[in-house]
């Protein structure tokens, strides 16, 4: 992971399933299901080679009235930190900063502009 690079993109959906035939039938990716914090997350790959895209399931009550959207996520060398200057420079954390197991610790941050990206300091090896 290279502070500052894009490294992930996830699709936000209500409809995995309908998103996964739309992406299948328009770029020819594929999915493989793992399980995620209780739930299931969808890995786009293409020709078996990763895509460095998922799928994220907003079915539950804490994404109520969050409408389907992609979120980017950027690559940064100690999120907390990070996030503690962003919000010195006028940002909002959109959500507690929090771990997911196996992968990092993720931020999802509204700059001063108004979008929305997420921050990702990845876990080491």
């Amino acid at each position: 992971m290279s502070h500052g690079a894009i490294i992930w993109s996830e699709l936000n959906t209500r409809d995995p399933a309908g998103a996964m035939a739309f992406y299948t039938a328009t770029l020819g990716w594929t999915f493989h299901d793992v399980p995620l914090a209780g739930h299931t997350y969808w890995l786009a790959r293409m020709e078996d080679a990763p895509v460095m895209a998922g799928i994220f399931d907003l079915r539950r009550p804490e994404f109520d009235g969050i409408g389907d959207h992609w979120l980017t996520y950027v690559g940064v060398d100690d999120v907390d930190r990070r996030v503690a200057e962003a919000l010195a420079l006028g940002a909002t954390l959109i959500r507690p900063i929090f771990d997911v197991p196996g992968t990092g610790r993720i931020a999802i941050i509204r700059a001063p502009g108004g979008a929305v990206v997420g921050w990702m300091t990845s876990k080491e090896d």
